[in-house]
């Protein structure tokens, strides 16, 4: 009998957002589905503080858009961008308070030949889900996924991993967005390339 899956806690994501989108570097996201299971080391993601980061949609908020961004912690929020992109947040700190972790990019660990084919147009196997919406077509991660948990009990998890050590890691400002642009909330892991 195989054991089951050890996903991160919600403790893991009971902190505050910068802390978690840093130690979720390293960490695998794994979506399991009737066309098979796809997963990815994450390797970069930017944090969403709250209701006071201009850049946050919990500025505005909870909407029926943003609902499941408001928690419990470990929650999936996921949001269509651009008419044409699903993201893929992690909700961090307490039930109701609306924080989040974007995770921006996965280094496919399996599942690779699925990926490719749902994302035939990918020059190579890194650019499979080098962005939010890349990673997001890659796993098949949709709407349908918006207020799963990320701590078990659904087809979406994160499984730990060994920590990245700090000289791996590249914070820089967010990118694609219009407010807070200097914030430091972007953290990157260098060993997979994408120190951009």
């Amino acid at each position: 009998m195989v054991p089951p899956l050890a996903f991160l806690p919600a403790s893991f994501f009971d902190r505050e957002a910068d802390v978690v989108a840093r130690a979720l570097l390293g960490a695998t996201l794994r979506h399991e589905s009737d066309d098979g299971v796809v997963s990815g080391r994450i390797v970069e993601t930017e944090a969403y503080l709250g209701p006071h980061d201009p850049a946050s949609h919990s500025a505005v908020g909870r909407t029926p858009r943003t609902w499941h961004m408001f928690g419990p912690p470990g929650t999936a929020y996921v949001y269509f961008i651009y008419g044409m992109h699903w993201c893929l947040n992690a909700v961090t700190r307490e039930d109701g308070y609306g924080a989040a972790v974007l995770i921006r990019a996965i280094e496919p660990t399996e599942g690779v030949t699925l990926m490719r084919a749902r994302r035939p147009k990918a020059r190579s196997d890194r650019a499979l889900s080098d962005g939010p919406g890349k990673l997001c077509a890659a796993l098949g991660v949709d709407r349908r996924c918006d207020g799963w948990s990320l701590t078990g009990g659904s087809a979406l998890g994160i499984l730990p991993s060994q920590p990245v050590p700090d000289a791996e890691v590249l914070v820089t400002p967010r990118i694609g967005i219009s407010k807070a642009v200097d914030w430091p909330l972007r953290f990157v892991w260098r060993a997979t390339g994408r120190a951009i």
